[in-house]
């Protein structure tokens, strides 16, 4: 059996199959064209998400932390610092909360999740941003391409996290599948990557691993790849020196409202 693939509309054939939240048998299809791969069509979505946030995910908190660091380099170095920006699919809005008590004018999108972190900066309807987040979001869009047109609506660049695939598929047990929440419905390689971002008239930079970014700026691979480096040895307070925090501006704005 095949299945068009939703990345490159080549036939998909069945990889495995595994049972999700632990009661039904589901079926993995991966594409031989551009190796990007996906279940069936997940029928089961609104009951995994009957939790917004997966709970097994124990590194939420660390992940931040390690995005703060990365995005801040990229943004204050490679995009218009002053302007706003979005995290889009933005949980409790954790990140969003971050961003600005670092500097950056962050706002926060989530249609499944509770803003508690970050209200009061929500993002507006219709709102152009400089650049949109996107962080472990990726893997869960059953359909990537309509999910893509929303976000280029609103941005010319994304940030964005996911693990990538290699030509050969992981073993049915990688961690990454997500079985027991039933969330990750779409697995990417750096080839689907490239393939989604050419559609959308982007170029992919990426450290071949989990961190990427989309973009229509042209950005040298070079320097995205030192600034990501960078960030890793003490980039982000010097950064975070040249910015004034909104925390406390925040607060006085809120307590005006």
């Amino acid at each position: 059996m095949t299945i068009k693939c939703k990345i490159c509309e080549s036939d998909s054939v069945q990889l495995f199959s595994h049972k999700i939240l632990n009661k039904y048998e589901v079926s993995y299809y991966r594409c031989p064209a551009c190796f990007f791969v996906q279940t069936e069509e997940p029928f089961w979505i609104e009951e995994a998400y009957q939790n917004a946030l997966n709970p097994e995910d124990t590194g939420l908190f660390k992940r931040n932390e390690e995005f703060r660091a990365k995005t801040s380099a990229l943004l204050f170095f490679l995009f218009n610092r002053a302007s706003k920006f979005v995290d889009f699919a933005g949980g409790y809005g954790i990140f969003t909360r971050m961003m600005r008590d670092t500097g950056f004018d962050f706002y926060w999108s989530d249609k499944y999740a509770n803003n508690i972190m970050a209200k009061g900066f929500e993002a507006e309807e219709g709102h152009r941003f400089e650049c949109v987040t996107a962080f472990e979001v990726f893997e869960h869009m059953v359909n990537p391409n309509a999910e893509m047109q929303n976000i280029v609506k609103v941005a010319d660049s994304i940030i964005f996290s996911t693990r990538l695939i290699g030509e050969t598929p992981p073993a049915e047990d990688w961690w990454y599948y997500g079985f027991n929440h039933g969330q990750h419905v779409s697995l990417y390689s750096e080839k689907s990557l490239q393939v989604l971002a050419e559609k959308f008239g982007m170029k992919l930079y990426t450290n071949h691993s989990n961190f990427h970014l989309l973009s229509k700026k042209k950005i040298s691979p070079i320097v995205f790849q030192i600034l990501l480096k960078l960030s890793k040895y003490g980039l982000y307070p010097i950064i975070s020196f040249f910015l004034s925090s909104k925390t406390d501006a925040d607060a006085h704005y809120l307590l005006g409202k």
